[in-house]
């Protein structure tokens, strides 16, 4: 796992990994990562008839290690029968608080990757916000982790590279959920044309 306390020199490294992966995003490529939260929010929206702070709060809470196919699924069947079903005890305990009515931002952890999946699928123009999974990680640190731990459940390794995102944003003058998005888009393409393990990167930004 990468130190937490990173000198300059280190997160200047982590911020030119995140730029260089951006310009080698194609037109479409960023037009696809512009456009995904606003396209998760629309989604959000209509799976919940109209309340999209429930519904993004339910495709976060039901985010963790599922495809963006399979999150949208458990989280639409939640909101249909009401009781959410198909994962793991915590994310399906964090679901039914937001469904009985639970302010998500009470519910999921606001400083972690979750939370601010939350914030980006809630307002895709959000300034702050910055969903950092194990892809976005790994194109900051430059490598490739696999099973390996990132240790993305710490606080601070979170904050270090939601920063380093942030400040290649500003660099871009784009928004750093957009940088997120766009270069997430990159890596995967790049894995999945570079390997047979497509399915296992087709996860949700």
């Amino acid at each position: 796992m990468i130190e937490i306390k990173a000198d300059s020199e280190t997160r200047e490294q982590y911020v030119q990994n995140i730029i260089g992966t951006w310009g080698e995003a194609s037109d479409e490529q960023k037009t696809q990562g512009r456009l995904w939260y606003t396209n998760a929010h629309d989604l959000a929206d209509m799976m919940t008839e109209g309340d999209v702070r429930k519904g993004a709060g339910l495709l976060a809470a039901l985010s963790p290690q599922t495809s963006w196919p399979l999150n949208v699924e458990l989280a639409q069947a939640a909101w249909d029968s009401g009781r959410p079903s198909g994962h793991l005890g915590d994310a399906l305990a964090k679901a039914a608080k937001i469904l009985a009515g639970a302010d998500p931002t009470e519910v999921l952890p606001m400083d972690r990757k979750t939370g601010h999946f939350y914030r980006c699928i809630l307002d895709p123009a959000d300034a702050d916000a910055v969903c950092i999974d194990r892809h976005a990680h790994d194109i900051a640190v430059g490598e490739e982790y696999g099973a390996r731990d990132r240790g993305l459940g710490a606080k601070g390794r979170y904050a270090l590279i939601a920063h380093c995102y942030r400040e290649a944003a500003q660099r871009l003058d784009e928004l750093p959920s957009a940088v997120q998005a766009v270069t997430w888009v990159v890596w995967r393409d790049k894995l999945v044309g570079t390997s047979t393990r497509g399915t296992r990167f087709a996860t949700a930004v």
